[in-house]
């Protein structure tokens, strides 16, 4: 049993490196493509905070997954075959990311779980072990997500393009926008990661005071003195025409180019402490399945060893395999400056809050594509290049039948060989 943990061990990490290398260069692909950061320094950033977003926050949601990736009451009875089918996900998942992204496409690694659930289901208990509901919901994403998000990002690029970059002093413009940007920028991310980085703190007046203190009233305390300093950083930075001792060559994108690299941080870190369930939930299951015998019907302890396995597993792919989406997203679809790739980020952000709130599955590749090409069609259509937005779609248009089919074809042949 020991092998059988440490192979599911090196699965589990070698699903957590593809997503690393798709995943998250779609968060830092428009900071490399703007030039914001250098493609050294977004390794760097992105590894250190979606590791801490994956060690710190991710047992939630693996603790969703591992109980809920697949009905546990069917396998009550026969968890080795449960098992056998976490592994499947597991293989299925980690080969088509590795595909996918030796092609440089963005896919979703959660719309490949989805699949990878659905094929070994199939097999294991028929067809209507499968929720449809759920591959129509995703279906429904699929659509929207990039559509929301283009249209957004072209809401706010043609505000910022109208009002600050089409001004005659653009400097002047942008000092009296700093304010409304900051709270914007630190309002939306704010929503997505302060909650979970202040709910220790909360816990702890809570404890402390014994005060009943409202769930986002840190949260909203903390985002207002973030949004006020942001605003006087970014006023004296704008202020000074000098960097290092040379004239900035144009200190507008410079400023927008750091609140791009501001919002990239916030998509890391989110990302980290969210997808990297789609990683170690079923090692997670499985850990649970050897240690008690049973399968996981409620809610579960994530072994920290696990999500430092994840964590790692995120950093070393981004490092290692995640120049060719990086180069996907920020160059070979739209020339990006960090003013356009800044709005695309932010609607990105605000597509998955509002697609959260509907209850949408959503998928950050999808809503970042879009928020591109959004931006493409208001600076000129000509600049898109549509045979790489091909690829794209054909990417995850078969995202869910290729993990589904894979991890139908791996299952049939795990049960004739193993059980």
């Amino acid at each position: 049993m020991l092998i059988t943990l440490l192979f599911v061990a090196l699965l589990a990490f070698y699903v957590a490196w593809n997503l690393g290398a798709n995943d998250v260069a779609n968060a830092m692909g428009t900071s490399v493509g703007s030039k914001a950061v250098t493609l050294k320094q977004a390794i760097i950033i992105a590894g250190v905070l979606e590791f801490t977003g994956a060690v710190l926050f991710g047992h939630e949601v693996t603790e969703t997954l591992a109980t809920k990736i697949a009905n546990p009451a069917l396998f009550a009875a026969t968890p080795q075959i449960l098992v056998t089918g976490m592994v499947t996900v597991l293989i299925s998942c980690g080969v088509w990311l590795q595909i996918a992204t030796s092609r440089g496409l963005p896919v979703s690694s959660s719309h490949a779980v989805v699949g990878a659930i659905a094929g070994f289901s199939w097999v294991a208990l028929g067809v209507g072990a499968i929720d449809w509901s759920s591959i129509g919901l995703i279906t429904i994403g699929w659509v929207l997500t990039p559509l929301i998000s283009g249209a957004i990002a072209a809401l706010f690029y043609s505000q910022i393009k109208h009002w600050i970059l089409d001004q005659p002093n653009q400097v002047v413009q942008l000092q009296e926008w700093i304010p409304w940007l900051s709270t914007l920028l630190l309002g939306v991310f704010g929503v997505i990661v302060l909650p979970s980085l202040t709910e220790p703190l909360t816990n702890f007046v809570i404890e402390q005071t014994g005060f009943n203190i409202p769930t986002y009233d840190i949260p909203l305390l903390t985002g207002a003195i973030a949004a006020v300093g942001l605003t006087i950083i970014s006023w004296r930075q704008l202020g000074d025409k000098r960097d290092k001792g040379e004239i900035l060559p144009n200190p507008v994108e410079r400023l927008f180019a750091r609140f791009q690299l501001l919002s990239a941080c916030f998509v890391a870190f989110a990302h980290g402490s969210n997808d990297v369930g789609n990683a170690i939930a079923p090692l997670a299951a499985i850990v649970y399945i050897n240690r008690t015998g049973s399968v996981p019907t409620d809610g579960i302890t994530i072994p920290l060893w696990i999500l430092i396995l994840g964590g790692a597993g995120i950093v070393g792919g981004l490092a290692v395999w995640g120049k060719k989406v990086i180069a996907t997203i920020g160059e070979n679809i739209i020339a990006l400056q960090p003013s356009s790739g800044f709005c695309a980020e932010l609607a990105t952000a605000t597509t998955i809050l509002i697609a959260s709130r509907l209850g949408l599955p959503v998928s950050t590749s999808h809503a970042l594509v879009g928020g591109v090409v959004g931006i493409g069609l208001v600076q000129n259509i000509k600049s898109i290049k549509f045979q790489t937005l091909k690829g794209i779609a054909a990417a995850w248009l078969i995202t869910i039948p290729v993990s589904a089919l894979l991890s139908a074809a791996i299952f049939s042949i795990a049960l004739i060989l193993f059980v």
